[in-house]
C-alpha cells in the first residue's frame, strides 16, 4: 500500500436510513480505532505464571473521531440532529485503497469552536453502537 492523503479518508452518514451515504463534513484530521476487551483465563497451571487470554472472548469496539469545517448548512443539520437526539445511525468511514468500515455508531461527543478571526470547526467522536462490517477496497 503506498502513501495515501488524510484528505481523503470521509466520513459518511446515513441520515434517514435509506442507504444513501452522504459525506458529513470537510474532516481535516481523523482517527479510527478498534478494540477488543480481553479476558483473562490466568489460573495457577498457567505456564510459568504468564498471563493467558481466551481467543475471541471480549467485545468488540470501534470509535471514530475528527474536527474539521462543515460542508454546507445540510451537513450541519443532519449532525446536529443526531446530537440533540442521541440517535444510532448507519455511518461508513471511507479508506482509500484499504476499504470501508460501516455499521450503527452514536455521537458520543461533539464541540465548536471559533476565533474571532477564522472559521468555525468542530470535534466529532463517535462509538459503535452495534456490528461493524469492513469491506475491502
Amino acid at each position: 500500500m503506498t502513501a495515501q492523503k488524510g484528505k481523503d479518508l470521509l466520513l459518511k452518514v446515513d441520515a434517514d436510513t435509506t442507504g444513501v451515504f452522504t459525506t458529513v463534513a470537510g474532516i481535516r484530521s481523523r482517527k479510527l480505532a478498534f478494540n477488543l476487551a480481553t479476558v483473562d483465563i490466568t489460573s495457577s497451571e498457567s505456564a510459568g505464571q504468564w498471563r493467558e487470554l481466551l481467543a475471541g472472548g471480549g467485545g468488540k469496539s470501534a470509535a471514530v473521531s475528527g474536527s474539521g469545517i462543515f460542508k454546507n448548512a445540510a451537513s450541519d443539520a443532519i449532525v446536529r440532529t443526531h446530537v440533540f437526539n442521541g440517535t444510532v445511525a448507519p455511518w461508513q468511514i471511507v479508506i482509500p485503497s484499504f476499504g470501508t468500515v460501516q455499521g450503527p455508531f452514536q455521537i458520543h461527543s461533539f464541540d465548536l469552536t471559533g476565533k474571532h478571526d477564522g472559521e468555525i470547526t468542530f470535534d466529532i467522536a463517535l462509538e459503535s453502537a452495534g456490528e461493524i462490517t469492513f469491506t475491502p477496497a
